[in-house]
């Protein structure tokens, strides 16, 4: 195996563009290797996903990074949003009211539970701008 049809094979399974956007000239080396291995009939990694197989070596397909972050945000707005409604809301509030507006923004699957979270964040403000106004504090504890 040539040394750059190892790299383009490292490039595809780590996903490192950095050295291909830095040098357009090694990216196209990288490339006629991958498109040689593929059409000599060897089997490289990206052509044995291809074809149904799989090595013990070859990295799973990733999923798409956004989705998975905007789903991720959109629980963690959900929990923060939660929480703090009992503890930190003057904190809590605000991350979880951003972190749902972010999930929404970047299109989530779990849409609803980054609905509630939006809710939530806001319903920690809330509750934030009843203690000062009652209170004339941000600290509330049960009894007395």
């Amino acid at each position: 195996m040539q040394l750059t049809s190892v790299r383009a094979v490292v490039d595809r399974v780590v996903g490192d563009r950095a050295t291909e956007a830095n040098n357009p000239s090694e990216r196209a080396a990288s490339e006629r290797a991958a498109s040689d291995g593929a059409s000599s009939g060897r089997l490289t990694p990206s052509s044995q996903s291809s074809s149904g197989q799989s090595s013990a070596g070859a990295a799973p397909a990733a999923a798409p990074r956004g989705r998975n972050d905007a789903d991720g945000m959109a629980v963690a707005a959900f929990v923060l949003g939660l929480v703090g409604l009992l503890v930190m809301n003057i904190v809590l509030g605000p991350i979880a009211v951003v972190l749902a507006a972010l999930a929404l923004w970047r299109g989530t699957a779990r849409r609803f539970r980054a609905w509630l979270g939006l809710a939530l964040g806001l319903a920690d403000l809330a509750v934030l701008a009843v203690l000062v106004t009652v209170n004339g504090n941000v600290v509330w504890g049960f009894g007395g």
